[in-house]
């Protein structure tokens, strides 16, 4: 009876323990100014990006002549194309190939880059290899790597996540790599080596998890760089391929009467910014969050430049 009297305090201490860090966890999230503003702002270009095509009943293909470079009135709420498309339907649709092709390449390069990095961090063969390739990969810039794949393969959506993939993978690659090695050197992974507990199983439960914090924030700046990478190919034409709307081969319709049509201009541009400005705030505030580290190097800092006002102003 005292053993399992016992027992129920410990799991209600434990269960209390974790309440807490959840509390504690929410409360630290919604004082991250930089987390709320970057969440809200890309789950309102989600929901656009959703719900958009039930606000109006335009075909964002369907090609009116007569009604080419209208400026945004109620009828049309973006104006109109050079074309005679309506705009907010085509913005709307360039939102969801945007953000779906920015969400898929930063899936896939976290799950490959994770995979490389582990074991790389793990083998040192296999780190030799890996590196050597993540490092000709890197020294490219990742849009001249990007618009090379897209010559080879071709411009369409699925081309365009199979190219920005192979580009952004070795980031996150080196990435988990660093923080693999720093756990791999822990007493527990020795001790774990020591009862001859299989490799998959040390690299995947005890390494991986402790590589989960910075694999997030890389993701969240992949989904960033995608998205622009993904609107400067289609504005260059190696992208998505015209009639299928995107943002960059919007504006790239729009560069040749910006002074006539601002509006062909200014609203793709705008949404693009959101959504780059919103995911880069997001990795800001995750990085902040999710490494203390950084969040009491700020606080030194913070507290230095107050003490040298402070004494600025008494002299």
């Amino acid at each position: 009876m005292e053993a399992a009297r016992r027992n129920i305090e410990l799991l209600n201490v434990q269960r209390s323990l974790k309440k807490n860090q959840r509390s504690l966890f929410i409360k630290r999230f919604l004082a991250n100014k930089q987390i709320v503003f970057g969440s809200i702002t890309l789950f309102l270009l989600v929901l656009f990006a959703l719900l958009g095509p039930m606000l109006t009943s335009y075909d964002p293909y369907a090609m009116v002549v007569t009604e080419r470079l209208q400026a945004p009135s109620s009828t049309h709420w973006f104006g109109t194309d050079n074309f005679g498309r309506d705009l907010f339907s085509r913005v709307v649709i360039g939102a969801q190939v945007s953000l779906g092709v920015g969400l898929t390449v930063a899936v896939l390069s976290s799950v490959i880059g994770l995979v490389i990095g582990l074991y790389a961090s793990y083998y040192r063969v296999l780190d030799h290899v890996f590196m050597r390739i993540c490092d000709g990969l890197m020294s490219i810039p990742a849009i001249l790597l990007a618009i090379a794949f897209m010559a080879a393969l071709g411009p369409n959506t699925t081309n365009i996540i199979v190219a920005l993939t192979v580009v952004f993978s070795p980031y996150v690659a080196r990435i988990v790599r660093s923080s693999a090695l720093v756990v791999r050197e822990q007493t527990y992974i020795e001790a774990m080596k020591a009862q001859g507990a299989k490799s998959w199983r040390i690299i995947f439960r005890h390494i991986a998890p402790n590589t989960i914090s910075p694999l997030f924030v890389q993701a969240s700046f992949i989904f960033a760089d995608a998205i622009i990478t993904e609107a400067g190919l289609s504005f260059l034409g190696a992208g998505i391929p015209t009639p299928d709307p995107s943002w960059g081969n919007i504006l790239s319709d729009g560069k040749s009467v910006i002074y006539t049509a601002w509006w062909m201009v200014v609203f793709p541009g705008a949404a693009l910014i959101l959504a780059v400005l919103s995911t880069n705030l997001l990795g800001d505030g995750l990085r902040d969050l999710l490494d203390p580290h950084v969040t009491s190097n700020k606080k030194i800092k913070y507290r230095k430049n107050k003490l040298l006002k402070m004494g600025k102003a008494k002299v």
